[in-house]
């Protein structure tokens, strides 16, 4: 189809694109290198089979915003099949004549023919919903830092893009048609392109061949003048979205963080204070980032009104490494990209992570910055000293002596493992549950739980101690590694065979995070353990008269964190209950507030408290009461709802499943 100096010029572009495209990936690397740390390709092969099934699929998208991510389906698969598009078209270009034979031939031509009106369709939608509706959730607020030139580039990238797209799409779909209508007739396995074709009957033949070539350089021609620009787009994420799931280091949970290394004198920074202080998969994070904000459309900082964005904090990256020349990581200071106070607004709740669709972690930048403010600058809320001094000097952030931690078991038969040295669960039982007022009544119900299914249980008693969770969320990691390394070892001794945690936090810290202490344990949450009793026709319950009605909140580091969903639903049913459930709930549960170790400090100015908030969705529900599998939780609910008058009652799912044991 290309006449010879066509066919000379085109090689020329393609020749001077991938000059181009080398020195944009030579760069990209060499930023990404810049971060800490070094990718472990062996995991590859045993991750590629499901990142393909997850990447084909569009997965992660339809887990949010079902319509746009329908939308964003078609464009995807379309601008997929596109790449074999653009390589049978060259090869058509050059090989007079040359086609794909028989039917794979007429496959592909329907497939090129549906897929081309998809995108076309998708690049509308996202056009007219940008710049015609133009809604606040794809931007942040003003009191939120995000680059100046984000708030304008984003739309003026979406905008080259999109028009991008339709004029490469569109070139290639009108191209098809010239070529039908120069055939004089309608190809079946064309009925898009067949029908655009009659329009242009009347047309001379050489018209549509001129039609044809034009629609060649404008489709392919823009492609090779887009190239260029692709590392400095979002669209560049169609490539490190794929790379980000296949690559990502291996987690235990979502919230699981790594180990600091304080044993060696050569390490002079912990944690992150700067963009170079990050991973290599931090880094990566910022290219991967399609800038949709559904992490930010989470968050529960975000939601009540505080400054935080983990969006903002994604996309500021970005534009900060857009600017870099070479292609060696600066030394940006984090500062620049997130300021302080959205930094300590951040609840841990992991929202943002679950609902990335390409596999972005923000929360745990904001955790590694929390890690360099507080062991580096010794610069952190001043409420938390009062957690610190608890979890160094009495082991519990309540500051209550270890003498005193058995004293919510007063008048109930509990056994320490002093007196059952080798039972068949150790019950680890967590600070709130044993010191805080409220939280004791859990124990107290799964105490009684136990005693009714004739569990070979023991507990540690005055040993037991805090696990460090506060303090490594909040960034004091040393306090942390003390705690993590004192409970091993103990934990170590005792050797159980199984633990139960009437805490999420305990359960998260125990089971994902100790083991990088030499800590491997089989750990269970409380609602888990009932279930299995349940299950095994140990409790008997007192079901008969009238159900109240339960709706049941998700704790973060129970559903999000330990994908632990159904065992407490099932808990609920078995105590015979009514359930019903919140807007968000399992996966998409909204939180407390007080992960993060928010449970320590004043919330951060915002428009609305986290509790408050998630109260009022259950309230909402018209339950009567919220059951609840975190003491965290249970405080929080329990707070909002005394400022609501007390208007629903919140107790522990082990409180429930108590009042209707037989």
């Amino acid at each position: 189809m290309l006449q010879l100096v066509e066919k000379i010029l085109f090689a020329c572009a393609v020749a001077a694109t991938l000059v181009l495209a080398w020195f944009a990936v030579k760069r990209l690397v060499g930023l990404i290198s810049g971060g800490q740390g070094k990718p472990d390709w062996k995991i590859i092969p045993r991750r590629l089979v499901k990142v393909l099934l997850k990447v084909g699929t569009f997965q992660p998208v339809f887990r949010f915003r079902l319509l746009t991510s329908i939308f964003h389906a078609l464009v995807g698969w379309g601008f997929g099949f596109y790449l074999l598009v653009n390589v049978v078209d060259v090869l058509r270009g050059y090989i007079p004549g040359f086609e794909i034979p028989g039917m794979a031939g007429n496959i592909y031509r329907l497939l090129a023919d549906v897929l081309t009106v998809s995108v076309l369709l998708g690049m509308l939608y996202f056009l007219i919903r940008r710049f015609v509706f133009n809604p606040a959730l794809l931007t942040a607020r003003d009191t939120t830092l995000l680059n100046p030139q984000a708030r304008t580039g984003i739309r003026r990238d979406s905008a080259i893009v999109g028009i991008f797209i339709l004029l490469h799409v569109g070139s290639r779909f009108a191209g098809e048609s010239f070529s039908i209508a120069s055939q004089a007739q309608a190809d079946a396995w064309q009925p898009f392109a067949s029908a655009l074709a009659s329009l242009w009957n009347g047309w001379s033949q050489s018209a549509l061949v001129v039609g044809e070539h034009v629609a060649f350089w404008l489709a392919l021609g823009l492609i090779l003048a887009f190239i260029p620009y692709f590392p400095y787009s979002k669209h560049v994420h169609l490539f490190f979205a794929p790379i980000n799931f296949l690559l990502k280091p291996e987690r235990r949970s979502i919230g699981e963080l790594s180990k600091l290394n304080f044993d060696d004198e050569r390490v002079e920074q912990f944690g992150a204070s700067k963009l170079s202080d990050l991973g290599w998969e931090q880094i990566m994070d910022a290219y991967a980032c399609i800038m949709c904000y559904r992490c930010q459309q989470v968050c529960p900082a975000y939601t009540t009104g505080k400054i935080l964005s983990p969006a903002a904090l994604e996309i500021n990256k970005r534009y900060a490494l857009n600017h870099v020349s070479s292609g060696m990581l600066p030394e940006i200071p984090l500062r620049d990209l997130i300021p302080d106070e959205a930094v300590w607004a951040c609840t841990s709740c992991g929202a943002c992570v679950d609902i990335c669709p390409v596999g972005n972690e923000p929360m745990r930048d904001i955790l590694d910055i929390r890690r360099s403010l507080v062991l580096m600058e010794n610069t952190f809320p001043k409420q938390l000293e009062t957690a610190f001094r608890g979890m160094e000097r009495t082991v519990n952030p309540w500051n209550i002596s270890p003498t005193e931690r058995m004293r919510w078991a007063e008048g109930l038969n509990v056994p320490t493992i002093e007196q059952n040295p080798e039972p068949e669960i150790l019950w680890w039982v967590g600070c709130a549950p044993a010191t805080d007022a409220r939280a004791q009544k859990t124990a107290q119900a799964f105490a009684k739980i136990l005693e009714a299914a004739g569990v070979n249980y023991s507990v540690l008693g005055q040993n037991e101690q805090c696990t460090g969770d506060s303090a490594r969320r909040a960034g004091n990691e040393f306090l942390f590694n003390e705690l993590a390394t004192a409970n091993v070892e103990l934990l170590n001794e005792v050797a159980p065979r199984r633990i139960v945690t009437t805490c999420p936090h305990c359960l998260h810290t125990l089971k994902n995070e100790y083991p990088a202490f030499g800590g491997n344990y089989q750990v269970i949450h409380h609602t888990q353990l009932i279930n299995e009793l349940a299950g095994a026709g140990k409790l008997h319950m007192q079901t008969e008269g009238e159900l109240i009605k339960v709706t049941f909140h998700d704790p973060c580091y129970l559903g999000r964190h330990n994908h632990i969903f159904a065992a407490p639903r099932d808990d609920l049913k078995t105590a015979g209950v009514e359930l019903v459930e919140m807007p968000r709930h399992a996966d998409k549960s909204f939180c407390c507030g007080a992960g993060g170790a928010q449970m320590w400090k004043e919330e951060e100015h915002g428009t609305e408290n986290v509790n408050l908030a998630r109260f009022a969705e259950a309230k909402a529900t018209g339950a009567g009461t919220v059951a609840v599998g975190c003491p965290f939780c249970l405080t929080m609910l329990n707070d909002a709802s005394k400022a609501d008058g007390g208007s629903i009652q919140v107790k522990d799912v082990a409180e429930l499943v108590a009042e209707h044991l037989k």
